[in-house]
């Protein structure tokens, strides 16, 4: 305990210094906190004083902490990295002058530094990493929004987030010895492979690599009995993205999956927006809690988690949040929708730096203060979508979602397009199985009009090839197994999604109006 307690006051006193972190004062932290569970079964009232769990500081040190720790990370940024050398210099500011808490647009300002795009990112991703730094791994993004950004990690950057996240697995997750965690997510997301497997491990937990294998070889393993001494009799815990869940959810549903054929206490999703009709689909099928968190490639370890009023609450212990108004880059006022701006503090981050950065994750701020067991973190809504323009604000991914999903004719993950319409308004296209779909579009276009959703209209197709392009989704970075690939010179008999059969219909498409 004596160790421990001497690893938590340097890890303290780093960061108030903004020193570099010593990945083994948080290792030690976190393993004594599995130590502790594993004799105790539960942790402490004192767990949410643990780095990561949101627990309540004095809002005037949190104040000077977080100017501190913003001078010193633009202070590195300037220092060590081509790209903001020559923004700071061409803009004429000082790093150690800067305020958050300035208001206007003062030379002393926060708001004085240029945001940073994702185009620059990833355009040049070398001019973001520190000279000072030592590059151990290029986490790529998996680009679905775009081209993939590369994000350079260091070996002690890896060893911190990993110690993080065993934290947060033991306290967040639940995570237990005795419990059996698969990872559903694509095998090339480098980053959030290992510090699934790290933590989960680290716990005394076991980990399966799942992939993104067909939907249908994904349930038969999550119900597969695992006959593993000391642990339960299947997987407990799953781990992956919402449109792949959707796409388990689809084909569970469809073969008649029930939760007594499977072990799940808990499943976990991110990288995607989780609608409320797909939580409660998945929760009907699996028998398990669906919780979802906010984190990025990009600014790990800060995060997002939600409470149980709805919002979306932002540690201020790894970064600096703001929500700007994407075309302007003024504060979004109270109400309105806005993207995520994000700073990842220094020391945690010394690899890639990024100051202001544009995430493109679309938000919406509290009306008023929020009431909840969260209340003394800054807030937004859930994740509504990704901007990219004035109508994916108005008309928000979620909000499609919400309304696609909560369908069981439509074939999961659902294929949809929006499209503007010269003179205003929006059309949403939509794969289903078959058409004329009367029944189904009717109730489509009765539940826009309910929801206040600015559609001009709803146009249906059986063709996927026939429709406007579609975004792509995870669920998409489909990976071969020797169960789904035939050998050669035989047939493939390979499991069929709903989704693939479906894009084999023939009618182009047929219009209706939903109500604006």
């Amino acid at each position: 305990m004596f160790g421990t307690a001497l690893s938590q006051l340097r890890y303290g006193m780093a960061v108030l210094r903004n020193r570099p972190i010593r990945p083994r004062d948080l290792e030690r932290i976190a393993r004594d906190l599995v130590a502790t569970l594993e004799e105790f079964g539960a942790p402490g009232a004192d767990s949410a004083l643990l780095p990561g769990q949101a627990g309540q500081i004095d809002p005037e040190v949190r104040r000077t902490v977080t100017r501190r720790s913003l001078r010193a990370t633009a202070r590195a940024a300037v220092r060590h990295t081509a790209y903001y050398r020559h923004v700071f210099e061409r803009a004429g500011l000082d790093a150690d002058a800067l305020d958050p808490y300035t208001g206007g647009s003062g030379p002393g300002s926060w708001s004085q530094v240029p945001v940073t795009s994702k185009k620059a990112l990833r355009g040049m991703p070398g001019a973001f990493v520190s000279a000072a730094a030592r590059p151990a791994l290029m986490a790529l993004t998996t680009g679905t929004s775009g081209t993939p950004t590369a994000v350079w990690y260091s070996r002690a950057e890896l060893d911190v987030t990993i110690a993080l996240s065993t934290i947060s697995a033991a306290l967040g997750m639940g995570l237990r010895p005795h419990h059996t965690l698969a990872y559903a997510g694509c095998s090339r997301a480098t980053l959030p492979l290992i510090n699934a497997e790290e933590s989960t491990t680290r716990v005394g937990a076991s980990f399966v690599q799942f992939g993104t294998l067909a939907p249908a070889l994904a349930l038969d393993r999550l119900a597969a009995p695992l006959g593993l001494p000391g642990k339960a009799g299947q997987i407990t815990h799953l781990s992956t993205s919402a449109s792949y869940l959707s796409a388990l959810v689809h084909r569970a549903e469809r073969d008649g999956w029930r939760p007594a054929d499977f072990g799940l206490l808990s499943i976990g999703v991110g990288g995607e927006v989780l609608s409320g009709p797909l939580r409660e689909r998945a929760e009907a099928v699996f028998g398990a809690p669906v919780g979802t968190s906010y984190l990025m490639t990009e600014t790990l370890p800060s995060g997002g988690t939600p409470c149980g009023r709805g919002h979306l609450h932002h540690t201020p212990e790894f970064g600096h949040l703001e929500v700007l108004d994407p075309l302007t880059w003024e504060p979004t006022p109270p109400g309105g929708t806005g993207v995520i701006v994000h700073t990842p503090y220094f020391p945690y981050r010394e690899c890639t730096l990024l100051l202001r950065y544009a995430t493109g994750d679309l938000v919406r701020t509290p009306s008023a203060a929020p009431a909840c067991e969260l209340a003394h973190l800054p807030a937004t809504s859930e994740i509504l979508g990704r901007w990219t323009g004035p109508l994916s604000a108005s008309l928000t991914t979620r909000a499609l979602l919400d309304l696609i999903e909560a369908e069981p004719e439509v074939p999961l993950p659902a294929r949809y397009a929006v499209t503007e319409q010269p003179g205003g308004g929006a059309l949403l296209h939509l794969l289903v199985p078959s058409l004329p779909a009367t029944a189904l579009r009717a109730r489509l276009e009765e539940r826009a009009t309910a929801a206040g959703l600015p559609l001009a209209g709803l146009v249906l197709y059986d063709d996927r090839s026939a429709m406007p392009p579609t975004s792509p989704l995870r669920a998409d970075l489909r990976e071969h197994s020797f169960e789904s690939v035939p050998a050669p010179g035989r047939p493939d008999r390979s499991p069929r999604t709903p989704a693939v059969a479906a894009h084999g219909g023939t009618a182009a498409g047929e219009e209706g109006v939903a109500g604006a």
